[in-house]
């Protein structure tokens, strides 16, 4: 798996924005979003909701590091 830096378009509340992690991030956010039955774009979405005025792609970030470590609950049923 690279660990090179790769930016995707996502949908958010109707318009489109690119986000920017490294792969491993973006597999992880894969992951937790099936183990939520979420879609990727409908849990940047909650994140997107609470991140305040937190850089998103730094606010994805902390949301996986916290889902690995169990201090998450965002996109939680």
């Amino acid at each position: 798996m690279s660990t090179g830096i790769t930016k995707r378009s996502v949908m958010i509340a109707g318009h489109r924005t690119s986000v920017s992690l490294e792969d491993p991030f973006w597999a992880a956010l894969r992951d937790i979003a099936g183990a939520r039955r979420r879609s990727v774009q409908a849990l940047i979405g909650e994140i997107d909701a609470v991140r305040g005025a937190q850089n998103l792609s730094s606010a994805i970030r902390v949301f996986v590091l916290d889902a690995v470590r169990g201090d998450c609950s965002i996109g939680q049923p």
